[in-house]
């Protein structure tokens, strides 16, 4: 048998822990735990939520790429442009003419709409700020696709009329000013794919002519004449995608909506994750590795300005996708356990009663539980499903601080051993039988709190105090490896204490200072996501990760909010409710997961 050596080169590498840079599949051995271990990579495919468009809308144009997108035109006869820069839609100048199902092309800064609803062949062209007319393509037509930059664009396919509304296999390609004719598909088609470059460009799917079949076929066009390529899998039309002749994605399509996603490698399409939100005549832009989907129609007939974004092959990796929402809308809400098995407790503001419920959620949806005994919000929780902690908090009216504790078995409350100190706005951590509470404040005093609590599962007992006094902050770990981060102490922190069951001492700062922040987690993995820098304004999404000395920025959240729950990991966790103010109370839970290399130990029999 071949010895690691003379298969890898190498002989194993000792070395006390995991080994820094180790390759996929590398192995050494850590003398530190006494065992083997090995690199292993994971990587992420799939969609994930982004920032919804402002303008719900279907048959737009798209261009640029995943974090410089471009939607604009639409149904009905929309005129209006948005800009993605990777987490939110904001406005850019309107078109000349509000047209849909026309040809789209190019980047946020240089993009292209040409042709579409009304039979036209009006070209326009987006400068980043306005739009300006551009040259007319010969075959005025809707429904046709579009490859290419502003400077070397493709328009194939669709359909012209009246009269006779002739399903088209003409092609033209523009050169920033004006258009001429290049080779015809192989087979004339409408309501189309397209991807690539005008001399490197893919058309798929579609729609034929009488007797009007959903076509699977591809075509790869040379600059000069198209020729077959594989198929889809799934005939399709009203489509989008993204990407080039030898990496191309197809997402989306056909009526009813369907949500399948297929990828192409220069011969043949493969399937691959679908999109979380079924929808046909909707818009595209980007790459295969990292594409974006926007606007479009869902199953039923509803416009959606739902976005997603694709991520094919990436580690490391994180991301927010869509959870199922909060059956109450409701800030101040507190949350514990898991990504799968979470509890959302308490909650609201008066004359809401939200104050006392709880809801569970199971990995996809929440269900309503029994409510808690005492009427408080502005507490903190701990533990899982079946075995959780609530304690401290206020009343409301009148407003005055709680001591009450109560304990959770999974079907109903108890009430358990009281505070020693009266508190809200306070952070917790741990478990039922071992939970920890610590910071908050009790009115009237103006002042945070610096005062640790430690709990049995019958009684609380003092612990170590904060090094800084404060509240609204976020906390995450266990008993004897606890951490506390964020808060008001009186101005929006970025501190961070780690505590070791006996002592707090100082950690890495957030890259963000806030408060009314969530926090998941371990002393050494820890999550940090949302709050506020200075009320009533600047709320974030941002979200970093602590690995026990300091914090990373990681992806940023698609709903904005303050004064919300967390549960579960820094691989899988939750966010859920919360406030986006002035007023608006939310229901959307986001699922957080993470990707990348981790480590394995070998182990023998």
């Amino acid at each position: 048998m071949a010895t690691y050596k003379e298969i890898n080169g190498t002989a194993v590498q000792n070395y006390a822990g995991d080994l820094p840079g180790a390759v996929d599949g590398q192995v050494w051995y850590n003398s530190t735990a006494a065992n083997f271990k090995y690199n292993l990579t994971t990587s992420f495919t799939g969609w994930t939520t982004g920032g919804n468009l402002t303008t719900s809308r279907y048959g737009l144009g798209g261009a640029g790429t995943q974090t410089a997108g471009l939607a604009f035109g639409g149904d009905p006869a929309v005129a209006s442009t948005e800009e993605y820069g990777g987490t939110a839609w904001t406005g850019g100048g309107n078109m000349g003419t509000g047209r849909y199902s026309f040809a789209s092309f190019g980047t946020q800064t240089a993009a292209a709409a040409a042709g579409g609803k009304g039979f036209t062949g009006a070209t326009e062209e987006y400068n980043g700020t306005s739009w300006t007319a551009g040259g007319t393509m010969a075959v005025a037509r809707r429904a046709l696709a579009g490859a290419g930059i502003q400077t070397a664009g493709l328009a194939f396919g669709g359909i012209a009329g009246p009269p006779g509304f002739v399903i088209q296999n003409t092609t033209e390609e523009y050169n920033g000013t004006a258009w001429t004719g290049g080779g015809t598909l192989t087979t004339a088609r409408n309501y189309l794919g397209g991807a690539g470059t005008q001399t490197a460009g893919l058309a798929f799917g579609g729609r034929s002519a009488a007797p009007y079949t959903n076509l699977s076929s591809t075509e790869e066009y040379d600059g000069s004449s198209w020729t077959n390529g594989g198929n889809l899998g799934t005939a399709r039309y009203k489509l989008a995608g993204a990407g080039t002749q030898t990496a191309g994605v197809a997402f989306g399509g056909n009526n009813p909506a369907i949500a399948n996603t297929e990828l192409y490698n220069g011969s043949s399409w493969t399937n691959s994750v679908s999109m979380n939100t079924a929808r046909y005549f909707l818009a595209g832009a980007g790459t295969q590795a990292s594409a974006l989907a926007f606007g479009g129609i869902t199953s039923g007939g509803p416009v959606t300005n739902a976005t997603e974004e694709f991520t094919s092959g990436a580690s490391p990796f994180a991301a927010w996708s869509t959870g199922g929402n909060l059956n109450t809308a409701r800030g101040y809400i507190t949350g514990c356990g898991t990504q799968t098995a979470a509890l959302g407790i308490s909650g609201g503001l008066p004359p809401a009663a939200d104050k006392n419920l709880t809801e569970e959620y199971n990995g996809s949806s929440w269900t309503a539980k029994t409510s808690k005994n005492n009427n408080t919000y502005l507490g903190a929780a701990c533990g899982t499903t079946s075995a959780a902690l609530f304690f401290g908090g206020a009343t409301n009216p009148p407003f005055l601080g709680s001591n009450l504790t109560e304990e959770y078995n999974g079907l109903s409350w108890t009430n358990g051993g009281n505070l020693t100190t009266t508190r809200y706005n306070l952070a917790g951590a741990g478990t039922q039988t071992a939970g920890l509470g610590f910071g908050g404040r009790n009115a009237p005093t103006p002042a945070g709190l610096n005062a640790t609590e430690e709990y049995n599962g019958s009684s609380w007992t003092a612990g170590g105090n904060l090094a800084t006094a404060k509240e609204k902050l976020a906390g995450c770990g266990t008993q004897t490896a606890a951490l506390a981060f964020g808060g008001e102490d009186p101005a929006p922190s970025n501190l961070t204490e780690e505590y070791d069951g006996t002592s707090w001492t100082a950690g890495g700062t957030l890259n963000t200072a806030r408060q009314r922040l969530a926090g998941a987690g371990l002393q050494t993995a820890g999550l940090a996501t949302g709050g506020q820098d200075a009320p009533p304004t600047s709320m974030t999404g941002a979200t970093e990760l602590y690995d026990g000395s300091s914090w990373t920025n990681t992806a940023t959240a698609s709903q904005i909010a303050t004064k919300l729950g967390a549960a579960g990991t820094t691989t899988a966790g939750l966010k859920f409710g919360g406030e986006n103010p002035p007023s608006t109370t939310l229901s959307a839970t986001e699922e957080f997961d993470q990707f990348g290399p981790s480590t394995a130990t070998i182990t023998t029999t």
